[in-house]
């Protein structure tokens, strides 16, 4: 993807700064209340690409910018301030063009073999055809213009684009910078083609964030997964003995307090790598927090906050509307962004050596939540995958076999 978005593009190096403004978390009516987007006349394009040369090396000719934007005009939307923007006489300051690729020019894209300086247009979908891919072609939105991103995903969370991943080329260190910030990883697999200079931003129905948790996805991303089995245990046991029995010098017998086995636990990884850890423990009318735990080497990833999210998201899911939990003092400022104050007349108080805090939060139960209204299938699904069919669900195709036996009359 050529680019021009010094502002993000300079924030930190490319593995810390991964994630940091996702495409699908941009408000627009936050970020980009100032900004105006709009499809631009032939004139205007050839104004922007005069100004783009200046930034981006390596743009393709404005003839073949024209003639895509002829063949669909949403491949390139300019953008402007408000304060500056006049409808009846507009100008633009910068420019977002994307490809809306279809089936064999997505194709084309993983096999390297499409070319994005004379883009072949039997390859970009008509303005109301579905595409295969969005094709992120050029973003010349410099300065305070990079938030126009949170417009351009806007445009298409429309039903024609939804679920419609976007893809892109960075060429530059500053372009790749700036994908990372967005969310984009790279390297993906197009049907049956690996695209290792392919960058991706995923749109497909996202998985809930407590079985967010893919193997083999990539070193940096952050994922979470419930504990399924005794080697999910392991992990956890493994992050808690480095934390609180090894860094904490908590005693076994009270680390291992006889909870565990009666609790759900969330596992954070990075990449491949088990990072952190959270137990769940689950009553009459409130959830409560335990546990938490990330491994002193990964502390200023992300895992905490997604792993703390993730609870949330479970609880809600399982139709809470209360989070408990005992914390340090020290550790108010961290769980007050989630939304938990501390317990109105509380007293501190001890254990493992230890002063610890009540806190409470109050959220929303999930509309989805699990009730008895539920399909039979769904209750019975593993623990945080009710979005998916378990494997009880699955035996249901053979037809039943065995009857308990009829006693005589």
């Amino acid at each position: 993807m050529a680019q021009s978005q010094r502002r993000l593009a300079s924030e930190g190096n490319s593995d810390a700064g991964h994630g940091k403004h996702p495409l699908n978390e941009l408000d627009a009516n936050r970020l980009a209340k100032r900004l105006v987007m709009f499809e631009p006349s032939p004139a205007l394009i050839e104004s922007l690409m005069e100004k783009a040369r200046l930034a981006i090396p390596g743009l393709a000719a404005t003839e073949e910018v024209l003639k895509v934007s002829r063949h669909n005009p949403l491949c390139m939307l300019a953008v402007a301030r408000r304060s500056q923007f006049d409808p009846s006489c507009p100008a633009a300051e910068g420019f977002i063009a994307t490809l809306p690729l279809n089936a064999l020019g997505l194709q084309m894209l993983a096999l390297g073999a499409f070319d994005a300086t004379k883009p072949d247009l039997r390859l970009i979908t008509p303005p109301h055809e579905r595409p295969a891919g969005l094709y992120m072609w050029c973003m010349f939105t410099p300065g305070a213009l990079a938030a126009s991103a949170a417009l351009y995903m806007a445009r298409v969370a429309s039903e024609q684009y939804a679920g419609i991943s976007l893809y892109s080329r960075p060429n530059t260190d500053a372009g790749r910078r700036f994908n990372l910030a967005l969310g984009f990883t790279p390297g993906t697999r197009i049907g049956e083609i690996d695209a290792p200079n392919v960058w991706i931003f995923s749109r497909e129905r996202q998985r809930p964030l407590y079985d967010s948790y893919i193997p083999g996805r990539g070193k940096d991303s952050v994922g979470i997964t419930v504990a399924h089995s005794f080697e999910d245990l392991m992990r956890v046991a493994a992050i808690r003995n480095a934390v609180y029995i090894g860094e904490q010098e908590c005693p076994y017998d009270e680390e291992y307090d006889g909870n565990d086995l009666s609790a759900t636990h969330l596992l954070a990884y990075i990449g491949d790598e088990p990072v952190g850890c959270l137990r769940l423990r689950f009553f009459a009318d409130f959830a409560k927090f335990e546990r938490m735990a990330i491994r002193k080497e990964f502390r200023k990833s992300r895992a905490a906050i997604q792993l703390a999210r993730a609870g949330f998201k479970l609880c809600q899911k399982k139709g809470y509307t209360r989070v408990y939990g005992h914390i340090q003092e020290r550790l108010v400022p961290f769980w007050s962004r989630f939304g938990f104050q501390v317990k109105p007349d509380t007293k501190t108080f001890t254990f493992s050596d230890y002063e610890y805090v009540e806190i409470i939060a109050h959220i929303e139960r999930d509309p989805d939540a699990i009730t008895l209204d539920a399909d039979p299938y769904v209750l019975i699904r593993p623990e945080g995958r009710w979005h998916t069919p378990g494997i009880l669900e699955k035996s249901a195709v053979r037809a039943a076999s065995r009857h308990p036996e009829r006693k005589k009359a």
